[in-house]
């Protein structure tokens, strides 16, 4: 067995889970209103088929007061506990166990009727949350007892009760939000009342047969937060209030922190799980203990789980990504594993857009009745032979999902390798997962018969034979035409992205990056860090991200907070941006905010409403006005074009000429910014359909 402490069996006493992974609590949408009860019947039941030993729910408000925006999910009702049943019927019928997260979002309540142990409004929400009375507490715990018996009454295995992340149960444990002077506020012992007060009455209303998973913050990252004897001080209580595992949880929603994100090293805070469980075992305490955060391979989890940093691994992302992740590793198929790349742009922004959450490297997640893929013999479709030009994220899910269907598909590709942009995203610092999606694609290359054809720059005439030909060869970099450029391109001071990403060309100590979009802002990081390949990515030195975030042992630092020491830059960078406004706006909604802070702590210089005035031997002269007249010198030796992309559509024309079928898709559809979720999507949806 390849896996042995993932695959063991984790006995809990009055149920066995099968393994030791753990599906986390991932919040999709599909929880608020009550028409996805089906569509989420099968999201979870592939994921149950796909082995996984316990599931946990997006999370669901107790009551009003709790909910997270809205009309999101709530469980407060008989009749709301029927309609879960056909989640827990469809997850037992394939052998899963799936528990329910009970999720009170106190002052993160995205709606007015948010309440909190203290009248402290959120810095990322516009309410104010009413402070609570006594009574008013009382309220609030029965709410939390009632949902946890609806949740058994529903079927479900057990309960997770939210108490980290800064939400409602959090909020009482620190005099950060908690500044009550009654019996719930004040001393440590009266704000962990309500955790303990929650746990032992549910375990009660239960009854002794039911897991209760308790989400325990152990490092909170933001100011007054808990100390670590606090920590060890709740986990002790927790214990004996009954419940029968401990998650763990990391950084509230405000810290500025990144605790998921793909910049984050890969089980990033395990740490913090194996300190607290290596405390508790001491006392001779074995409640079994949860590890979480960038966890996404059955590697990983292996590690943590065999050198006793936890009895199990929480994994939320990585499920959306491929639901068949503890099959393929029991089976010794790891190389087949469509890998969570942690990039939160079809996740976590879609929840913050309120779109229903999916996943960028597999946009079958959550869409699992929209998005079929059917073979060629129950569709009763003809076997086609197709052309798909573009190796890149389009071309490859195209490809892929249409050889697996049936099809005779003949991949085509200029470059050597697969991968198109991909292969230079991964070599920006903190994108080096973007290597495990390449790696993936050339897997399923194999496995699905697609004939790929590499170094070939294949013209119209060639593809002439093919029933369909898909389109998918990429972007070429916009030209911005300042005057003095061609002259800076001849001395090898002006260059493109490409030219620094993919052809290594030299750069100098004092750089200018015309363009503040995504592609500007991995140049400006991969240049202040020097890129992945000059041998330095703080996603790969857990010490240095550390200490360039300021996250500390929490036994000398409360909370986890020192004073960040980030490492100097390697060049004195520019980035502009021609219109107005915050550079970087454009970026993803939880990750833009962690691109602008490593690049303000790298003293990168960020400058919008910028007019491109001419280009010199001495740099680049902008100015901010209407006339163009107040010209500025930007000193520098090498300048950047990061000015946007272009379709490349050549053989369009000449295939429609021909009366060939030809689809476009990815950046010869639609250039703007490089989307790879887009070209995935649109990849994997033309490949179920033709």
């Amino acid at each position: 067995m390849s896996y042995p402490h993932l695959l063991e069996p984790l006995d809990l006493g009055f149920t066995t889970l099968k393994n030791r992974v753990l599906m986390g609590s991932m919040h999709t949408g599909l929880e608020d209103g009550r028409k996805h009860f089906e569509r989420m019947a099968e999201y979870f039941a592939e994921r149950a088929r796909g082995e996984v030993g316990l599931i946990v729910t997006g999370g669901y408000a107790p009551n009003i007061e709790g909910w997270a925006k809205p009309f999101a999910g709530t469980l407060a009702t008989g009749g709301a506990a029927k309609r879960h049943s056909v989640i827990t019927k469809a997850v037992h019928a394939e052998g899963g166990k799936i528990a329910l997260q009970i999720l009170h979002t106190g002052r993160y309540g995205y709606q007015p009727f948010c309440v909190a142990p203290s009248r402290i409004k959120s810095p990322i929400t516009p309410f104010t949350p009413r402070e609570l009375s006594a009574s008013g507490i009382e309220r609030q715990i029965r709410a939390f007892i009632r949902c946890a018996k609806l949740a058994r009454e529903a079927g479900y295995d057990g309960v997770e009760v939210m108490g980290s992340e800064g939400y409602f149960i959090n909020q009482f444990l620190v005099t950060h939000t908690n500044q009550r002077s009654d019996a719930w506020g004040g001393s440590y012992a009266n704000r962990m009342r309500l955790p303990l007060e929650i746990l032992t009455r549910m375990r009660e209303a239960v009854g002794p047969d039911f897991i209760i998973i308790y989400r325990l913050s152990m490092l909170d990252l933001i100011p007054n937060g808990s100390s670590w004897d606090e920590v060890l001080e709740l986990a002790r209580g927790v214990v004996k209030a009954g419940a029968t595992i401990i998650n763990s949880g990391i950084g509230w929603h405000e810290a500025r922190i990144p605790t998921i994100a793909t910049s984050v090293p890969r089980a990033g805070f395990a740490w913090v799980t194996k300190k607290l469980r290596d405390q508790l075992r001491l006392e001779g305490i074995k409640i079994p203990l949860i590890t979480s955060n960038r966890i996404n391979t059955p590697e990983v989890a292996e590690g943590l789980l065999s050198d006793g940093s936890a009895d199990m691994v929480s994994m939320a992302r990585p499920f959306l990504a491929d639901p068949e992740f503890v099959k393929k590793a029991r089976e010794n198929r790891a190389d087949e594993i469509n890998t969570c790349i942690a990039c939160n742009q079809a996740c976590l922004d879609h929840t913050f857009a309120q779109k229903i959450s999916t996943c960028l490297v597999n946009p079958r997640a959550a869409f699992e009745q929209e998005i079929r893929v059917i073979p060629l013999a129950k569709s009763q479709q003809a076997r086609k032979k197709i052309a798909v030009v573009g190796a890149g994220p389009a071309g490859l899910a195209a490809a892929t999902t249409l050889a697996e269907r049936g099809h005779q598909v003949h991949l085509f590709d200029a470059a050597a390798e697969i991968g198109g942009q991909f292969n230079m995203a991964r070599q920006i610092p903190g994108k080096e997962e973007f290597a495990e999606t390449l790696r993936y694609f050339r897997r399923r290359i194999e496995i699905t018969g697609v004939q790929l054809h590499l170094n070939q720059r294949v013209a119209a005439d060639a593809l002439l034979g093919f029933d369909e030909v898909l389109l998918a060869t990429g972007v070429t970099p916009r030209d911005p035409r300042i005057k003095g450029q061609s002259e800076g391109e001849a001395r090898g001071q002006v260059l493109t992205y490409i030219d620094v990403l993919r052809h290594k060309k030299p750069v100098g100590p004092r750089v200018a990056i015309v363009g503040a979009g995504g592609i500007g802002f991995d140049v400006a990081e991969y240049l202040a860090e020097q890129g992945v390949e000059q041998g330095h990515s703080l996603s790969l030195d857990p010490a240095a991200w550390r200490r360039e975030w300021g996250v500390g042992d929490p036994s000398f630092a409360r909370a986890g907070l020192v004073t960040p020491e980030p490492a100097t830059a390697a060049r004195i960078i520019s980035l502009l941006q021609r219109k107005p406004g915050k550079p970087g706006a454009g970026l993803g909604k939880t990750t833009g905010w962690i691109h602008r802070a490593a690049l303000k702590a790298k003293q990168v210089e960020m400058l919008a409403g910028v007019n491109y005035e001419e280009i010199t031997e001495e740099g680049l002269w902008i100015s901010y006005d209407k006339g163009h007249v107040d010209r500025q010198l930007i000193a520098c030796d090498s300048i950047i074009l990061c000015a946007g992309q272009l379709p490349l559509r050549e053989l369009e024309g000449p295939l429609r000429a021909a009366g060939a079928s030809v689809h476009l898709l990815g950046g010869a559809l639609e250039a703007g910014e490089l989307d790879a979720k887009r070209a995935i999507l649109q990849g994997t949806q033309l490949g179920c359909l033709l």
